[in-house]
C-alpha cells in the first residue's frame, strides 16, 4: 500500500474522528433529554439539596458535553471552506475530549442521583466511585498508558 499524503492523512483522521463522534452524540443527547424531564416529575419535589445540587451538576455537565461534542460539526460547516483541515482537526479533536470528560462527569452525577434516591448511604458512594473509577481507566488512562508505551 502506498504511502498517504499529508492532505489524505488529514482527510482521514477527521472523517474517523467525525464518526466516532456520531457514536457518542446520541448517548448525550438522551441523557440530555431525560435530565430535561426529570424536574417535572412528582418524584423531584422530594428530592434532598444534595440530590438537585447533583442534579444541576449532571443538566450542565451533559449541557457542556453535549455543546463540545456538536462543536466540531458546527466548526466544520462554519469554516468548511477555509480549505484548513488540520487545524478543524486539532480544534475538533479538543472539543471531542472535552466533550466526553463532561459526558463521564455528567453520566456519573446521574448514576450517584438514581442510585442515592434508591438505596443511599455507602452503596451510593460504592456505585458513584466505581462509576467514575470506570470512566477514568477506560476513557482516559488506557489510552494515555498505551500513548506512553508507543
Amino acid at each position: 500500500m502506498a504511502e498517504e499524503s499529508h492532505e489524505e492523512r488529514i482527510n482521514r483522521e477527521l472523517i474517523e474522528l467525525l464518526n466516532e463522534l456520531r457514536v457518542a452524540l446520541p448517548g448525550v443527547q438522551i441523557m440530555f433529554a431525560f435530565l430535561l424531564a426529570v424536574p417535572f416529575t412528582q418524584r423531584f419535589a422530594n428530592v434532598t439539596e444534595l440530590q438537585k445540587d447533583v442534579f444541576m451538576a449532571a443538566l450542565l455537565c451533559t449541557l457542556a458535553g453535549t455543546v463540545f461534542l456538536i462543536a466540531p460539526s458546527a466548526f466544520h460547516r462554519i469554516r468548511f471552506r477555509d480549505r484548513d483541515k488540520e487545524a478543524l482537526l486539532k480544534s475538533s479533536n479538543v472539543f471531542a475530549i472535552a466533550g466526553l470528560v463532561f459526558l463521564a462527569l455528567g453520566m456519573t452525577a446521574v448514576v450517584f442521583l438514581v442510585t442515592d434516591l434508591l438505596f443511599k448511604g455507602l452503596f451510593t458512594a460504592l456505585v458513584t466511585a466505581v462509576t467514575a473509577a470506570l470512566f477514568a481507566v477506560v476513557w482516559f488512562a488506557l489510552p494515555l498508558i498505551r500513548e506512553a508505551g508507543d
